[in-house]
C-alpha cells in the first residue's frame, strides 16, 4: 500500500472517530431529554456502523503480525 493510500484512508479514520464520537454526545442528549427511544435505537445502530467501519480501517492500517 503506497503512502498516500495510507495518508488517505488515515484521514478517513480521523473523520469517522469524530462522527463516533460525535454521535455518542448525540446520544447521551437525547437519553438526558428523555426523547423517542425508537430515534435512540436508530441513532445507536448508526454508531455502531460506523465503529464497525472504523474496526475495517484499522485493520488495513496495522498489518498483521505473525508471531
Amino acid at each position: 500500500m503506497s503512502e498516500q493510500e495510507q495518508a488517505e484512508i488515515r484521514l478517513e479514520f480521523a473523520r469517522l472517530k469524530q462522527d463516533h464520537a460525535d454521535f455518542d454526545a448525540a446520544i447521551n442528549a437525547m437519553i438526558a431529554t428523555g426523547c423517542d427511544p425508537l430515534q435512540i435505537q436508530r441513532m445507536k445502530k448508526k454508531k455502531l456502523a460506523l465503529k464497525d467501519r472504523l474496526r475495517t480501517l484499522e485493520d488495513r492500517i496495522i498489518p498483521d503480525i505473525i508471531a
